[in-house]
């Protein structure tokens, strides 16, 4: 199997369910951090906040453009999504499930579960975000390039 054919194959979910469980794994074996359960808990809950604020602003912004959200079909979009949120990053979800990714981490008290974000960043914009901006380019030529040029692709 190529690299090529994972690109738009894996759902986005499923990717970071898997980098979860694997988070999951790590913190236990590795040491955890001594911060108390109150803390942790607390700052976890903030930050799947941001993390569910983004990314149902982004689905809500989709919904509204009546375009597809389907990360596996990017060539059935109807529409360039270019405002609400989207006007400050390109991709508000997967952004959402970094931030519930670093709160899966604190709340696992590990460290080493921190890895877990930016193997799912890399992952994403490799096999998702890569792939989703050339069928975007091929759609709405300029139009997508100068969004490009003018917002970021995460922050």
């Amino acid at each position: 199997m190529s690299m090529a054919s994972l690109e738009l194959r894996i759902p986005p979910p499923v990717v970071a369910v898997v980098v979860a469980v694997a988070m999951w794994g790590i913190s236990l074996m590795s040491p955890l951090l001594q911060v108390s359960a109150v803390t942790r808990v607390s700052v976890a809950m903030a930050v799947a906040l941001i993390g569910g604020c983004f990314a149902l602003a982004g689905g809500y912004s989709f919904r509204r453009a009546k375009t597809t959200s389907n990360p596996r079909k990017p060539e059935a979009a109807s529409s360039l999504v270019i405002s609400g949120i989207y006007k400050i990053t390109r991709n508000p979800m997967y952004i959402g499930v970094v931030f519930v990714l670093i709160a899966w981490a604190i709340a696992l008290s590990s460290a080493w579960a921190l890895l877990g974000p930016p193997a799912f960043v890399l992952y994403i914009s490799r096999f998702q975000i890569a792939p989703e901006e050339r069928v975007l380019a091929a759609l709405f030529g300029a139009e997508f390039a100068a969004y490009k040029s003018r917002v970021r692709r995460w922050l």
